[in-house]
């Protein structure tokens, strides 16, 4: 509880800090303001509350705020929907008796699979919210070989982003993506802040990356749901991709990213030889596997 405290009053803190007086509506008064953006009073009246219960709420008690409180805050804070959300669910973690979000599956079920097999002309790949790849078709697996290079399974995006040196060269928006994954982490940490998984990751990448350290400092939270992707393949050079993230409303934290590109376009091409590497790089799987069988059935 100690630690959801301190999260709403670092959250709400940071927040009123970025708006300005002008940007709130508010007269531009002389002279020099001892604090960067609105003041709590100035907060409490925007939000139509008194000083003191403000001053309540972002000392951590967010406990008992009913949604139209809330809905007032966000509003004078300029929430986003992904900040907005993250509020709630801040709000339900400081509440004495909260329900606890399902932690999805660490597996895949076969329907899902089979989905993504018939997906064969783009890469595609499902993960979770802590953004381990829990499945794969080829041309996903070949599209994030480095990532895939991680012994450890099931791989994970944000921890390659941040612990693997090769990160820098194959995302050529390293620093929007290093933001993004701490945003889309902190924002899922909202969500299901006692998931065991998704607090052995934090920890891992606050003890061993000062970059995360830093993003993770600035609180920022966001949804991931469509974009574009611009990496350099070791193998066919640089694509920008058309990304959509597919919730799965039948397996509840589980995502589907697929990737494309224009026909006709130069990333459109690559992926085309990278379809014919992927074969290759499978046959030659199959081709070792076989040949370890062979050799297990003659020694004995």
């Amino acid at each position: 509880m100690a630690e959801t405290r301190s999260e709403i009053r670092e959250f709400l803190s940071s927040r009123r800090a970025r708006i300005t007086p002008e940007q709130a509506g508010l007269p531009a008064y002389g002279g020099n303001r001892r604090v960067p953006g609105l003041r709590r009073e100035e907060v409490a009246m925007l939000t139509g509350v008194s000083v003191d219960y403000y001053v309540r709420l972002e000392r951590g008690n967010l406990a008992g705020a009913s949604q139209s409180v809330l809905d007032a805050l966000a509003r004078t804070l300029r929430l986003d929907e992904a900040e907005r959300e993250y509020l709630f669910d801040l709000a339900r973690a400081a509440a004495p008796v909260r329900t606890a979000r399902p932690i999805p599956a660490p597996s895949v079920r076969p329907a899902v699979l089979q989905i993504l097999e018939a997906v064969s002309d783009a890469p595609a790949w499902v993960r979770n919210a802590r953004h381990d790849i829990l499945a794969s078709n080829p041309m996903g697996r070949a599209l994030y070989s480095p990532v895939f290079d991680d012994p450890r399974r099931p791989v994970n995006t944000t921890r390659f982003t941040y612990l693997n040196p090769a990160a820098r060269q194959f995302w050529r928006d390293y620093d929007k993506i290093a933001n993004d994954a701490a945003a889309m982490l902190r924002l899922e940490a909202g969500r299901n802040p006692h998931d065991p998984g998704l607090i052995t990751l934090i920890g891992e990448l606050s003890t061993q990356s000062e970059v995360f350290r830093q993003r993770w400092a600035s609180r920022d939270v966001m949804h991931h749901r469509s974009g574009v992707k611009r990496i350099h393949h070791p193998v066919v050079g640089d694509l920008d991709l058309n990304f959509e993230s597919l919730e799965l409303p039948s397996e509840p934290g589980l995502v589907m990213n697929v990737y494309t590109a224009p026909a006709g376009s130069p990333t459109a091409d690559a992926l085309k030889v990278l379809a014919s590497w992927a074969a290759t790089q499978q046959t030659a799987g199959a081709a070792a596997a076989g040949a370890e069988v062979e050799r297990e059935a003659q020694a004995h």
